[in-house]
């Protein structure tokens, strides 16, 4: 997910993944269990602590940045302009230790919620794909949201 253009591949009937997901309700779904599991996965330590102790804000953004990539409403973009997801995440030390716990949270809460093979196997090529860019580093670093700036 570099950009907003590169989305997760539709199916041929033209629903969206949005619609296929299960409009605002399925992505709210999603988002939750994501943000559930991060707290959850002992596995997950190292990308939690990247976040602030409320994931509340988290989720928020999540959810606004899935629906409009999903196909559905862009409140994303809406209310702050274009994603610039690798930008945004600059400040934060991401390493493949942390792209990877990132992605075993979001693939089991695909696994959990999202029972057509076919759009989950889509949309997790298009998350693995969007965490690959998001890597920064090669080393993980645990620098939170509070040490992020200092360096």
């Amino acid at each position: 997910m570099p950009d907003a253009s590169n989305r997760p591949a539709q199916a041929t009937t033209q629903a969206s993944v949005y619609e296929r997901i299960g409009g605002a309700a399925g992505v709210h779904a999603l988002v939750d269990r994501f943000y559930e599991l991060m707290d959850e996965l002992p596995e997950a330590w190292r990308v939690r602590r990247l976040h602030p102790e409320s994931l509340a804000g988290s989720a928020d953004s999540l959810f606004k940045f899935l629906s409009g990539w999903f196909g559905g409403p862009p409140l994303y973009v809406a209310e702050r302009g274009h994603p610039r997801l690798r930008m945004r995440h600059l400040p934060f030390a991401i390493g493949p230790a942390e792209r990877d716990e990132w992605l075993l949270c979001m693939r089991q809460a695909l696994a959990e919620l999202v029972t057509d093979d076919a759009l989950r196997a889509g949309v997790d090529r298009a998350f693995t794909e969007m965490a690959d860019h998001m890597v920064n580093t090669e080393a993980s670093d645990v620098r939170g949201p509070a040490e992020a700036g200092r360096a």
